[in-house]
């Protein structure tokens, strides 16, 4: 079964909940706003996208801009912040088994599948 990492608040996220419904996939949902990841759980999540923390962070986000902004940080800073502020984190985020997408695209989300 797939999970998605959702924000109900996001468009894209919520136009990928849909083309999960169309597509008839088994999926569950994890509000993570109202359910934030742990640090732990942001580096499973990362690994299974295969990517460096920073690329998950939203960095047009005011938070992003008017706390970490220009800031040198390292890997484990940026999971803190992801932690600390979860709006900062890229979404939606699919999970199926050890791998991840983040399923901005629907065509990303389709060969996914």
């Amino acid at each position: 079964m797939l999970q998605i990492l959702h924000n109900p608040r996001c468009g894209k996220s919520r136009n990928c909940l849909a083309f999960l419904d169309n597509s008839k996939a088994e999926y569950e949902i994890r509000n993570y706003i109202q359910n934030p990841l742990s640090e732990e759980e942001l580096k499973i999540v990362i690994k299974k996208l295969n990517i460096k923390p920073i690329e998950l962070v939203r960095q047009k986000e005011i938070i992003w801009i008017e706390h970490f902004k220009g800031k040198t940080l390292s890997d484990s800073e940026v999971i803190k912040a992801l932690a600390q502020y979860p709006i900062l984190i890229e979404r939606p985020i699919i999970i199926k088994g050890n791998v991840a997408i983040i399923g901005r695209e629907l065509e990303k989300v389709e060969k996914f599948l």
